[in-house]
């Protein structure tokens, strides 16, 4: 009993010196305007974190099915070892470096569910990441393998992502990944990219291409 009444009085003076130090700092005009700085500093993170997501939204663009949104090129640089060229439906390009025999290209796909599907919004998508693999499990599991980003959020603001790993908080949109099957690297083979709404097709756009498919089949 008589330390719980210790207690309650010590806890009655630390209120009363909380309360005298708050009144202080209150009328101390220094601090008013301290507060006013942290507040204004909150709102120009909070409108800054707002850009950088609208940001993130514009490099989303809508699926028109059919039409071709990438293309992408082969040059051997050594041995299972080759330059990919990376052409988008604006022109814009990007070189990697891939190992193995075979690669892949992953899009993430954005697409409206429940009451907001029936306004016929167009499912959106950006291409994500291209990576290589051998053929050879030994080498697949020992080898040097290599995976690219071929766009990166800023700030790793990644609102995709988010939705994608809580789906439960985002009940009216999916967001998913739209993957194209593994498909043979080879010298000179030139292949197209398209989309459908729940994934990736390509097509080869000549010979060497055709025959590379043909032979890994």
């Amino acid at each position: 009993m008589l330390y719980t009444l210790v207690a309650l009085v010590v806890v009655l003076v630390a209120a009363y010196i909380a309360f005298r130090a708050i009144k202080i700092l209150w009328l101390s005009s220094w601090f008013v305007g301290w507060l006013k700085g942290m507040f204004g500093l909150s709102l120009l993170t909070l409108g800054v974190a707002v850009a950088l997501i609208a940001y993130d939204i514009y490099s989303y663009k809508q699926i028109l099915v059919g039409q071709p949104v990438a293309t992408i090129n082969f040059e051997t640089i050594e041995d299972q070892f080759f330059d990919a060229l990376v052409v988008d439906a604006n022109g814009n390009q990007q070189r990697f470096s891939l190992y193995g025999d075979q690669w892949q290209l992953d899009a993430r796909i954005i697409k409206w569910q429940g009451y907001f599907s029936g306004f016929d919004i167009k499912p959106a998508f950006r291409l994500d990441r291209l990576s290589g693999r051998y053929y050879d499990i030994h080498k697949e599991t020992t080898e040097k393998r290599s995976s690219f980003s071929l766009v990166k959020s800023p700030l790793q603001l990644d609102l995709w992502h988010f939705i994608n790993e809580h789906p439960q908080w985002f009940s009216v949109i999916d967001a998913h990944y739209g993957t194209a099957r593994y498909l043979p690297m080879k010298n000179g083979a030139l292949y197209e990219i398209s989309l459908t709404t729940t994934g990736l097709n390509v097509r080869p756009l000549n010979d060497v291409a055709s025959k590379a498919m043909a032979e890994w089949k």
